[in-house]
């Protein structure tokens, strides 16, 4: 069976993006939108009304959200989920599990402003099996019919970046858009380098030339499988996240990888994708290393 685009509302303008964005990638797609959200009923001294008012409310409030997309897309198949659920992680992290993506609403720029779904949403973003979109506020359909360019980032050997790659070119391939593959280097550390990559760095003719070698060879696999799909490769010296975000300037979709680890506070991801969340002003998909 085909997984859906899975978007996750709650009203807010920022949802209310992710869901026309999700709408438009269903029916690139060729495939149904899910609608999800979850809910918890307020105590009805707060004026809210009883748990069925409640319910009424929520379930009238996604109806109508869903009737503004199918307006836009006639031919689009919707299903929904309102579920009353005192952890919305799980909910979501659920709802990504059947899903081809998972597709969120996102805050303003800037280290303080946070997720849509604030610590929530970060939780889902570093446990979801599944590629993540987030979607700010403002987001139109603008960038995508101007054919602007899909932005990957690429780090480490083609294995580690396989499922980032191939996310990146069946987006590409799909909205006919130039895929730009951008893999930033740094001057060598004892951290960033190993002895064999020095190595392999002098044979290739220095650090950049062994950059872009790596680069292509990560991009070449999916090449061969996308040969329609026209590759712009990227690669410059600075901060991996810097230089994917000035390369990711004019972007219709920037994709990222992430490795997430576990700390004492819960669920992290790595610091590029962090970053690129923060500050990308296109929409942001975060795909999970395999």
């Amino acid at each position: 069976m085909t997984r859906p685009i899975t978007a996750g509302v709650d009203g807010t303008e920022e949802s209310l993006a992710a869901l026309a964005w999700a709408a438009r990638e269903a029916v690139r797609r060729e495939t149904a939108l899910h609608v999800v959200h979850a809910w918890r009923a307020e105590p009805d001294s707060a004026g809210a009304g009883d748990r069925g008012a409640q319910e009424r409310w929520v379930r009238d409030a996604v109806a109508e959200s869903v009737r503004t997309v199918t307006g836009r897309h006639p031919g689009l198949a919707v299903s929904t989920d309102v579920t009353e659920a005192d952890d919305a992680v799980a909910v979501l992290l659920a709802a990504a599990a059947d899903a081809r993506t998972l597709v969120l609403g996102s805050r303003g720029h800037g280290a303080v402003v946070g997720f849509l779904l604030g610590s929530v949403g970060q939780q889902v973003i570093a446990e979801a099996p599944r590629p993540v979109v987030l979607v700010r506020a403002g987001d139109e359909a603008a960038a995508e019919a101007a054919g602007r360019e899909v932005v990957v980032g690429q780090q480490g050997d083609p294995e580690d970046s396989a499922d980032v790659m191939g996310f990146a070119f069946e987006a590409a391939a799909a909205r006919g858009a130039t895929l730009r593959a951008v893999r930033a280097w740094t001057l060598p550390t004892v951290f960033t380098y190993s002895p064999g990559s020095m190595r392999l760095a002098d044979e290739a003719g220095g650090l950049e030339q062994y950059e872009k070698k790596a680069l292509g060879e990560a991009l070449g696999p999916w090449r061969e499988r996308f040969p329609d799909v026209r590759v712009v490769e990227h690669v410059e010296m600075g901060s991996a996240g810097q230089v994917l975000l000035e390369a990711a300037a004019h972007a219709q979709l920037t994709v990222v990888g992430r490795r997430a680890r576990r700390t004492a506070v819960g669920a992290r991801i790595g610091s590029v994708a962090h970053g690129v969340l923060h500050h990308a002003a296109c929409p942001v998909a975060v795909v999970p290393h395999a």
